[in-house]
């Protein structure tokens, strides 16, 4: 398609990626966020958890992988994210990420993963409004519907610290992202081809993603008053303009 070598694109792809990871990074401090929802989405790198060879196996980087995500529920920005274990050291380094970009306390909503209770009493103390919404799923799909996600059957939300606003205590907006992911980076995809061959070749797409997220992509929910439209990042106020792919590419200097 290019007439360029494929490790030359490749190679651009992982440069650009790393360049947004650092700017991305450098300008998300002191964000005025006020309700956070957090989650993890599950992929692979190298080859499936039960692919991996003996040589690798409990390696970080072969098998599976989980991207730690933390959505702005008012503006929609994704401030902080981390690709790890589904773990408590990468639970905790995950919050210790997101306190160093809040301006004020803030109230913060998780699934029942247990490592959230620890990490977040860790990065915040007391410090912090916190719910959980738990939700139970019916019997595991069989058959042709194996892939299709169980049925959702009841959920219950609980306070774990502080006095958080029990009609914000959601991770709708969050779970929404998992899909935006799933939709925008191939490799993100259940059943895929074209995953990460390479942990940094997963970082750099992540990171390349978001900064498309954040600062170039209208936001559907934040257009009702704006014809011309306002991304995640305008309405945090780290920027004041729509970016362009050039713009992002300027960065790598």
């Amino acid at each position: 398609m290019t007439g360029i070598a494929k490790g030359t694109v490749t190679r651009l792809l992982a440069s650009v990626g790393q360049a947004c990871a650092e700017y991305q990074d450098k300008v998300f401090r002191n964000l005025p966020c006020k309700h956070i929802q957090c989650d993890e989405i599950w992929s692979f790198c190298y080859a499936k958890d039960k692919n991996v060879p003996e040589a690798h196996k409990g390696e970080f980087g072969y098998g599976d992988v989980w991207t730690w995500t933390a959505l702005d529920a008012d503006t929609k920005l994704v401030p902080s994210w981390l690709i790890g274990r589904r773990d408590a050291v990468c639970a905790n380094e995950f919050m210790q990420d997101l306190k160093s970009r809040l301006a004020n306390r803030v109230q913060i909503t998780t699934d029942g993963h247990r490592p959230y209770l620890w990490a977040i009493e860790e990065a915040f103390g007391s410090e912090v409004d916190y719910g959980t919404l738990v939700k139970l799923y019916g019997p595991q799909q069989e058959g042709d519907t194996r892939y299709s996600p169980s049925e959702c059957i009841a959920s219950e939300k609980h306070v774990i610290q502080g006095k958080p606003d029990m009609t914000k205590v959601s991770t709708s907006y969050v779970e929404r992202q998992n899909l935006t992911m799933r939709m925008g980076m191939r490799r993100f995809t259940r059943l895929t081809n074209a995953f990460s061959k390479k942990i940094q070749n997963l970082e750099a797409a992540v990171a390349l993603h978001f900064m498309y997220y954040n600062f170039c992509r209208a936001h559907k929910s934040l257009n009702l008053k704006r014809s011309f439209g306002k991304t995640p990042a305008m309405a945090a106020g780290v920027t004041d303009r729509i970016w362009k792919i050039e713009d992002i590419i300027k960065i790598v200097d």
